[in-house]
């Protein structure tokens, strides 16, 4: 039986050509060299390779991955746009699509006629969509603009109207991706609010971004896409810390640290020398080797994965020539129970020029409870486990 806003992949294949360049006499001569030279490959570029899944009305997926995995590709699979190369794809009801910025906008219309136009294609009547309109202009911030042409909009007046568009015409899936990071700060608030609140009607929501706290705080599921096949698929949190593990792990193989002085060794153990555990005390021990005496500031962080760490420490030391132990101790560690991973730099105390990249130096798992879940919407802006007491009068 049909349910509107159902999401059906069943073993979907996408490919383009990768060899769609100038007609020029030229370049059609140095293909032909490069294919004499390659025989026997085919000129195909596989997108997806053999997708599968599904999706439950009212659901919310999160589709993470690098550039070029194929987010956009599948987005655009389930919207229409494209076609598959094989497998089947069926989304029921209404779709609302936000995947590229001018996406279903005329350049040459007003916003006006491009708010009735989209909503004629979307099976709407004029008069269901005029009973939206004044919401839609005052979320897009367009009262002074909406009856000019949008080719003279900015590329955020245009996100803006697109996404107003798709939110609030009802849709039983809405589909989002990157183009929100063209809005600003306060903008893309207001689209994770009217995200949640879509959510909330009972609207599927597929939601494409790298901004894992915005992903986490929207979504309940993740699903990573890696060059084109589902490496990872179930709660988001599981899967963010899944793909940010691989982000780690890839940037300590392609990392080449450079600087005047060298990390000799980087620990991090637990109490009495074993693992770490949720507030339990945690000793980091680095060996720094320098050629000369020098004083130094060493900047310590701990990440989930990218650069961007969780919280920092600071520390002015005195490196004298040869090795230097750097021993730093915490006396409650405020992390919950998965893997992280340590950043070292070190900087000239009285320049602040840099003496050591900030880089990956080792990895350490964390045992303990796991955080407590929260609805959505309360955004987890850092995975840190607080100890505290209530008290309810």
């Amino acid at each position: 039986m049909s349910r509107r806003g159902e999401i059906v992949a069943d073993r979907v294949w996408k490919r383009f050509r990768a060899d769609r360049r100038r007609m020029l006499l030229r370049d059609e001569l140095q293909r032909l060299g490069a294919r004499l030279r390659r025989r026997g490959t085919t000129g195909w570029r596989w997108a997806l390779r053999d997708i599968t899944f599904g999706a439950e009305p009212g659901s919310s997926i999160g589709l993470i991955g690098a550039n070029g995995s194929g987010k956009t590709t599948l987005l655009k699979i389930l919207s229409q746009v494209m076609y598959p190369y094989a497998g089947r794809v069926e989304v029921d009801g209404r779709v609302g699509a936000l995947i590229e910025v001018r996406q279903g906008i005329h350049p040459d219309l007003t916003g006006r006629e491009n708010v009735y136009i989209t909503g004629s294609l979307l099976g709407l009547r004029r008069k269901e969509v005029a009973q939206r309109f004044d919401e839609i202009v005052e979320f897009a911030e367009l009262e002074d603009a909406i009856d000019r042409q949008v080719k003279f909009y900015s590329s955020g007046m245009q996100m803006r109207l697109g996404f107003a568009v798709a939110a609030f015409l009802e849709p039983d899936v809405l589909l989002v991706d990157e183009a929100l990071a063209v809005g600003d700060a306060a903008f893309q608030q207001k689209c994770l609010e009217r995200m949640r609140a879509v959510l909330a009607s009972g609207t599927t929501l597929v939601f494409v971004s790298h901004d894992f706290a915005a992903v986490e705080a929207t979504c309940s599921r993740g699903i990573w896409l890696r060059q084109g096949v589902i490496e990872g698929d179930g709660p988001v949190r599981e899967v963010l810390s899944s793909y940010r593990r691989s982000i780690e792990e890839a940037a300590e193989a392609a990392f080449h640290v450079g600087g005047v002085i060298r990390l000799v060794k980087a620990e991090v153990v637990g109490p009495r020398d074993g693992p770490a555990a949720t507030d339990g005390s945690l000793d980091v021990r680095l060996v720094v080797e320098s050629h000369e005496a020098r004083s130094a500031r060493v900047f310590l962080g701990v990440s989930e994965g990218p650069a961007t760490p969780i919280f920092v420490l600071r520390r002015d030391v005195q490196l004298g020539s040869g090795q230097t132990e750097v021993r730093c101790s915490m006396a409650s560690l405020p992390l919950p129970r998965g893997r992280y991973y340590l950043w070292v730099g070190v900087f000239d105390a009285p320049s602040g020029g840099e003496l050591l990249d900030w880089h990956p130096a080792t990895r350490f798992d964390v045992t303990g409870p796991d955080l407590d879940q929260v609805p959505l919407g309360i955004a987890r802006l850092a995975p840190v486990h607080v100890r505290a007491s209530w008290e309810v009068g």
